[in-house]
């Protein structure tokens, strides 16, 4: 069943150690088919170096396994939240990279201070609240995403592929997995940044704000003109 995705699901998944994301068994990444209803996401505690597309976990969007024999990752309620909430989007990621990491630990957003955060992201890269101890006393995965998406209720999804929840670490999305992952990737590289220009500036000011649109919409926006015609 869905042996596409899953072998999508699982090469997405060895990027993160790959690209420098995840030590040990600390991320996941998930695909959904939109059309079935159902979610293929990493199992939980996986080596990476042990994954293979057959022991992928199939779940629906309620969290019940379909396929599998393997418990599906831990951070799944999570997920599927994402999934209900944002119709357009394929894959999430979730990892504790270094520097966005950091960020969330401060529970700090992560502004732009450049056209590099500009290119993928429209504006801060937000950081939710804290989360209440009877949000995490119970369903805490699933309040994971809700807070997740609470931070979200005037911000598009489409526009921002990236959250940080507070205390705890990075989800970005993307339309598949694989995209979700890369959205990972150029998440840690921006938190980098940032560090190092408030390292060397401790005031920095974000770029402006004509520089940071005419950056994400030259890539993004209806008349994009990055890169080559498809």
């Amino acid at each position: 069943m869905l042996q596409a995705l899953r072998e999508e699901v699982l090469r997405a998944n060895l990027l993160l150690p790959k690209s420098g994301l995840v030590l040990f068994t600390w991320g996941n990444v998930s695909g959904i088919d939109r059309e079935a209803g159902l979610v293929v996401i990493k199992p939980s505690g996986v080596p990476y170096e042990e994954l293979t597309a057959d022991n992928m976990v199939i779940c629906d969007l309620c969290g019940k396994v379909i396929e599998g024999d393997l418990r599906p990752s831990s951070d799944l309620a999570t997920h599927l939240v994402l999934y209900k909430a944002f119709p357009g989007i394929g894959g999430v990621t979730h990892t504790h990279s270094m520097y966005a990491t950091s960020f969330a630990q401060a529970g700090k957003a992560i502004v732009p201070y450049g056209t590099t955060h500009a290119d993928y992201f429209d504006g801060e890269i937000p950081c939710t609240r804290k989360m209440k101890k009877a949000e995490i006393a119970s369903e805490y995965e699933k309040n994971t995403g809700l807070v997740i998406t609470e931070t979200f209720a005037k911000a598009d999804p489409d526009r921002m592929h990236a959250v940080l929840v507070h205390s705890h670490g990075p989800f970005t999305w993307g339309k598949d997995a694989a995209e979700a992952v890369y959205h990972a990737a150029v998440l840690e590289e921006v938190a980098k940044m940032a560090v190092l220009t408030l390292t060397i500036d401790p005031g920095a000011q974000p770029a402006p704000q004509h520089v940071l649109d005419k950056h994400f919409m030259r890539k993004h926006g209806p008349n994009a003109y990055y890169g080559q015609k498809k």
